[in-house]
């Protein structure tokens, strides 16, 4: 299974409005925004490149985590990690910021086998969110499970599952609220000991619940995941270990975002070649088995 290979969008510059702005625990923050070309566009896996306010001229590349075509409206969930992010936190409702996107190749659109397993970490999560959502709108036939981990406090109100998925550990029985609602299995992991989640990395909860499905069920499990360096190099190993298809978002500094600098480069290997791709629009998503993680 090789990555989403349509035709490269053209990026559309936006100027959008500032709809909402929730703080979480942990610096953390969700940005609502009125951005109707890019909701109208946007696939899962496809991210924005934003203005964080005046005075700063570079942008700042930003999953989507949700879209809502009919209201032309999107969200963003971030971590203060800089200049930059410490001035988005700023922006209020009413405010305008510029906003290049949607960008990048998204995961798969289509073709899924029936067990699809995401797996988010950190800032990494809200691609699973936006893959989760489009997998309910579009593939009901499906039974996936989003597996989270995050080492601060998770950004919404974590609750006990009530979809009850065999193999997982009995510890492991806090879901995302959202999720649950949509009726789409999720657990949480952390080393934090947070309540219901599971005490280890997320990687870990996810071959723990492989390990424990027959061999023909797992034939029909397929990996999303998006987050940092270290988690998709587990995860990369985990998709080898157990013979699985898988896609990995990588997380990568930018500076355009736009494929002009070649500043977010990343080695790929495709039968048997090795070359340098740029993240943010050869990717971001890419298939594990191409990905030659360096250092």
């Amino acid at each position: 299974m090789g990555y989403w290979r349509g035709e490269r969008a053209s990026i559309h510059l936006e100027d959008a409005e500032v709809l909402a702005h929730e703080a979480f625990a942990g610096e953390q923050y969700v940005l609502s925004l009125r951005a109707p070309e890019t909701a109208r566009r946007a696939l899962a896996g496809q991210f924005v490149h934003l203005t964080c306010g005046p005075g700063l001229p570079m942008r700042r590349p930003l999953s989507l985590m949700r879209v809502q075509p009919e209201s032309g409206s999107i969200e963003l969930l971030y971590k203060v990690h800089g200049e930059g992010t410490a001035l988005l936190a700023g922006r209020r409702p009413g405010e305008r910021l510029s906003l290049l996107g949607p960008i990048g190749r998204p995961f798969r659109q289509d073709g899924y086998r029936r067990l699809p397993l995401l797996i988010g970490g950190g800032v990494g999560i809200p691609p699973m969110i936006f893959l989760a959502e489009h997998l309910r709108r579009t593939a009901r036939h499906l039974n996936p499970l989003v597996l989270m981990g995050s080492e601060i406090p998770f950004p919404f109100t974590p609750r006990p599952s009530t979809r009850l998925v065999p193999g997982l550990p009995a510890e492991a029985i806090a879901a995302m609220p959202l999720l649950e609602d949509w009726g789409i299995a999720s657990r949480l992991a952390s080393r934090q000991g947070f309540p219901g989640c599971f005490d280890g990395f997320v990687t870990d909860l996810a071959r723990a619940w492989l390990g424990a499905l027959a061999p023909a069920a797992r034939t029909e499990v397929e990996i999303y995941a998006c987050g940092p360096t270290p988690m998709l190099r587990a995860v990369q190993a985990l998709a080898a270990e157990f013979d699985l298809p898988a896609e990995l978002s990588l997380e990568e500094h930018m500076a355009c975002a736009v494929g002009g600098c070649a500043g977010c480069t990343v080695l790929i290997e495709e039968e048997g070649r090795r070359a340098m791709r740029r993240v943010c629009v050869d990717g971001p998503v890419f298939a594990a088995q191409t990905v030659v993680f360096q250092g």
